[in-house]
């Protein structure tokens, strides 16, 4: 645990981009706030690691899977034509992943995702419809 992670610490520090929708075996999964990708979450592992080679292989295929899982519901709940994920972590040293639905008529498709274009922010009512819309697929 590190005490200025926003993933260890929750709270505060994750609420400035996330909102918590849930814990899984191994991960913790949030909404990003910046929803110019309609659905995007973050997967954020619940160990504090920086890459994905300090897990043990078990570990791992958990991760994994629990990565898949939140795929799948994404793929249910808003049916995008593709799903992007991205682990970067350059200066959060803590395993995440973004998991950014991709649709084709709208916003970046073709190219890579902007970390935090800060364009589209919603009301708490269209957060939590996002939420409960993922929730009933996981």
């Amino acid at each position: 645990m590190d005490n200025n992670c926003a993933y260890c610490m929750e709270g505060e520090l994750v609420a400035q981009f996330g909102i918590k929708i849930c814990e899984l075996e191994t991960s913790k999964v949030y909404l990003f706030k910046e929803q110019s990708h309609k659905g995007r979450v973050i997967v954020a592992h619940k160990k504090h690691v920086s890459e994905i080679v300090e897990l043990t292989a078990e570990e791992r295929a958990a991760y994994m899977e629990d990565i898949n899982r939140v795929a799948e519901a994404l793929h249910k709940a808003f049916h995008p034509q593709k799903v992007n994920y991205g682990a970067y972590g350059d200066t959060g040293h803590h395993l995440h992943f973004h998991l950014v639905p991709k649709y084709t008529d709208e916003y970046e498709w073709g190219g890579v995702f902007a970390m935090n274009p800060g364009e589209k922010f919603l009301s708490d009512e269209e957060y939590d419809s996002l939420i409960e819309e993922i929730k009933k697929y996981l």
